[in-house]
């Protein structure tokens, strides 16, 4: 029996223009109302995480940085995952080879990230990854923006070490995502569901997909899973 929800944010429970589905945090109310542990993962920074839960009512929990960082209700300590140190050296020769064409990276929120770090995306990732080729770190690209991040870390990753210190294991999950850094955090859990518009990869991996897109097939997809809970 499923005893708990980890879900992605952009992409999951926004809509195409990233707002917040309303019908979407109704329902995490309810859940959490019940019981029910709702965790949110991101590839956003962990203040920004620290707000999210508090706005939209879950019990603290959540997964930052693309797994690089994750966190216990609002009175665990923040662990992290991975190295910020590899990362800073790639970043180093990008923005070498960029300002040599007159481009310039546009670091997101350099300040508050403790493991990856993370750019505009307004240079192909693939390039990206053709010049960083000899760097010990992995280049994900989550549509929104691009990461560097430590090899092996994920958000599955983050679940494996999350789930323990909530008293959980993976397979107690339903986690729902859209995106490629989703894909390995729908692998572990023990039911991994895709919105409509997610990507392809994320769809073949995922145990069920939604008929909606969005907000509106998160809404789907936790009235699928959560029916006896939600009735209450």
């Amino acid at each position: 029996m499923l005893k708990a929800l980890l879900t992605d944010i952009d992409g999951t429970i926004t809509s195409s223009t990233r707002r917040i589905d309303t019908e979407a945090i109704e329902l995490i109310r309810l859940l959490v109302d019940q019981g029910i542990e709702v965790v949110l993962a991101s590839g956003n920074t962990s203040c920004f995480m620290e707000t999210a839960c508090k706005l939209i009512g879950t019990q603290g929990s959540f997964i930052a940085e693309n797994g690089g960082v994750y966190r216990a209700g609002y009175t665990g300590k923040p662990r992290l995952q991975g190295s910020q140190e590899e990362c800073h050296r790639a970043l180093e020769t990008l923005q070498v080879y960029y300002r040599k064409r007159g481009t310039e990276l546009e670091l997101y929120s350099p300040t508050y990230r403790f493991v990856d770090l993370a750019f505009a995306r307004t240079v192909p990732v693939e390039e990206v990854r053709a010049i960083l080729k000899d760097h010990p770190v992995q280049v994900m690209d989550t549509g929104y923006a691009i990461h560097l991040q430590s090899p092996g870390v994920n958000k599955g990753t983050a679940l494996m070490a999350l789930a323990p210190e909530l008293g959980f294991t993976p397979e107690d999950f339903l986690a729902v995502g859209d995106s490629l850094n989703d894909i390995q955090m729908l692998a572990s859990a023990g039911i991994g569901a895709a919105v409509a518009n997610a990507h392809p990869d994320t769809m073949a991996v995922a145990q069920y997909t939604a008929e909606k897109e969005y907000g509106k097939g998160f809404v789907e997809i936790v009235k699928k899973y959560y029916p006896y809970f939600l009735a209450r």
